[in-house]
């Protein structure tokens, strides 16, 4: 009697069904999920995307015709900022928008209908990391104009094991993307691919 099932025997007629179905479970077995992305070439930027405050920026608060609560002002290590009238304010994590309407909203119990405008004067945060299959991971200075095959040079280019059809973008803030590249098409040149600036915070993982 055969230790066989049924279903297995009938693959006995035609070995290269048996061949497809073992090669469809080892790929479905041994593949990595890849998750939820988005190819680079249907990736759009939403819009000019605001920076998000980080700790060490450098904030410029104005107050509409209020020039004693109005100036510089560095956000701590703590997340935080520190101004006149108003107790401390987180600041790290939210937009200069966001932060503008929230000291509104603290202003209103000592100034008459405050307007509060906050731009970014200096940041700390031009950095992005590469992790991953590559020759040197870690955190890089972010120069203006910067691609990722260029970043991926930077890093020591990728490594032997690295999968080319794998390298991913992954941008925090407001979009929260994952952005994925083949390393060929990098190479390339193709438009879309090599068009993609790096923004400050984004890490690049090679898979």
């Amino acid at each position: 009697m055969s230790i066989w099932p049924k279903s297995s025997r009938s693959f006995g007629a035609c070995p290269g069904r048996l061949a497809l179905a073992l090669s469809a479970l080892v790929v479905a077995g041994c593949g990595k999920p890849l998750g939820q992305y988005v190819w680079v070439d249907e990736y759009s930027t939403p819009g000019e995307s605001e920076y998000v405050i980080v700790p060490g920026d450098v904030l410029r608060v104005r107050v509409y015709k209020e020039e004693a609560l109005s100036g510089n002002v560095r956000v701590r290590t703590d997340g935080k900022i520190s101004l006149p009238l108003v107790d401390d304010v987180p600041a790290a994590g939210h937009t200069t928008t966001a932060l503008a309407r929230d000291l509104e909203g603290r202003l209103k119990a000592v100034v008459m209908k405050p307007s509060v405008t906050v731009s970014l004067e200096e940041t700390r945060n031009k950095q992005f990391s590469v992790i991953g299959e590559v020759a040197r991971p870690g955190t890089y200075a972010l120069e203006p104009g910067l691609g990722v095959l260029q970043a991926l040079a930077n890093a020591g280019g990728i490594g032997e094991f690295a999968n080319r059809d794998r390298i991913f973008v992954l941008r925090a803030g407001a979009e929260r993307a994952r952005i994925r590249f083949n390393y060929d098409a990098l190479a390339r040149g193709e438009e879309k691919a090599a068009g993609f600036l790096l923004q400050p915070g984004d890490v690049i993982v090679v898979e």
